[in-house]
């Protein structure tokens, strides 16, 4: 454990020193979440971060300085490798001594499929959000939707079992030598781009519900490595949860007014933030890991904007807006800027409800 010392002052002698106690080196992965662990160290430490605002988390490169924050990492907080896939050697090589928590494994993350299709219904909204769930988007046997029972999914341990085919039909999946169960996908009878991602969606921090169960998760594994400072993790957490459940409805109201318009947006980010709030986008130009959309899914695209009067197509920061313009020719429909890492936003405790108080103003300015 690194020995950070943090000045010694008036307030913190009244608090019993809370402040002077050996703060663990942090080390954590994308701004929102560093966010929330800020959030939690708040009067006793400061977390390093590991990806730059600006920078997309499925593909990037670390400096050096981002490699030393992790080598000298006490503890790690970091999404997992269905987000940042090139992260995961360098959180198992780099960080040798530390107590590393991946998000997207624990009990407390309620996890959302993947969606595969450019086009999306209502019905993938809100269905199942659950930490364990089947996968029942691409049921071929004729039933309804609803009529699988729910299947526990070895999703927190490394070493899942393998898949055999199941009785959707489904092909056995290839796991990894980490245990971790990757499905590789060939173009569909739809025409959609062949890809490999894992089985769940990775965007999870935009559900204010997972962020605000993993202020406790932060507050539980802080206390583990620096147990004098335990009280005053919590007590930050349960601040940050009553700041998250205002702000719930803080956002709601701000969306209220655009509800039941049709938004596109650029790659699918985004759907945890829909089921919080309930308000479903009609598609997404490009797969949930941001890879390049083909043609066949950008003319679905224009063809579902032009033919049903799409009031908004949204475009980010980190991608190619010419995309985005394509998709726009020949229709009338809006444009905005969507940020799903808050690039533009001074990393620390306040960016995170910052970050989504920007996706709903930049929703409803845009509808």
């Amino acid at each position: 454990m690194s020995t950070k010392l943090m000045p010694v002052t008036l307030t913190t002698v009244l608090l019993g020193g809370t402040a002077t106690a050996d703060v663990p080196s942090v080390a954590v992965d994308i701004a929102p979440v560093h966010s929330l662990v800020a959030r939690v160290m708040d009067g006793i430490g400061s977390p390093d971060l590991v990806i730059p605002p600006g920078a997309s988390p499925h593909e990037y490169n670390l400096r050096p300085s981002e490699a030393e924050a992790l080598q000298n990492a006490d503890v790690v907080f970091w999404m997992g490798e269905d987000l940042t896939p090139w992260l995961e050697d360098a959180v198992e090589n780099l960080t040798t001594d530390a107590a590393i928590t991946t998000l997207l494994e624990i009990d407390e993350t309620n996890l959302l499929d993947f969606r595969e299709g450019a086009l999306f219904e209502a019905h993938d909204h809100g269905d199942d959000e659950h930490g364990d769930h089947d996968e029942h988007e691409h049921d071929d046997d004729g039933h309804a939707e609803g009529d699988h029972e729910h299947e526990e999914h070895a999703k927190k341990e490394h070493g899942d079992d393998e898949h055999a085919e199941d009785e959707h039909g489904h092909e056995e999946h290839a796991e990894d030598d980490h245990g971790h169960d990757h499905e590789e996908h060939a173009e569909d009878e739809h025409g959609h781009e062949g890809h490999d991602h894992g089985e769940h969606d990775p965007h999870a921090w935009l559900s204010p519900d997972n962020a605000s169960s993993w202020l406790n998760v932060i507050a539980a594994k802080l206390s583990a490595v620096d147990p004098e400072n335990a009280g005053a993790y919590f007590a930050n957490a349960a601040a940050g949860r009553s700041k998250i459940e205002a702000l719930k409805g803080e956002i709601s109201a701000t969306l209220d007014p655009a509800r039941g318009k049709s938004f596109v947006v650029f790659h699918d980010a985004y759907q945890y933030f829909e089921t919080a709030f309930d308000f479903p986008a009609s598609g997404a130009i490009s797969l949930g890991d941001a890879a390049d959309p083909s043609p066949a899914r950008i003319a679905e695209i224009q063809d579902r904007v032009r033919d049903e009067g799409v009031d908004c197509v949204l475009s980010e920061p980190q991608y190619n807006p010419g995309i985005v313009a394509v998709v726009l020719d020949g229709t009338e429909a809006n444009t905005g800027v969507l940020d799903p890492l808050g690039s533009d936003l001074e990393p620390g405790q306040d960016m995170y409800p910052q970050l989504l108080r920007n996706l709903a103003g930049v929703l409803a300015d845009c509808l």
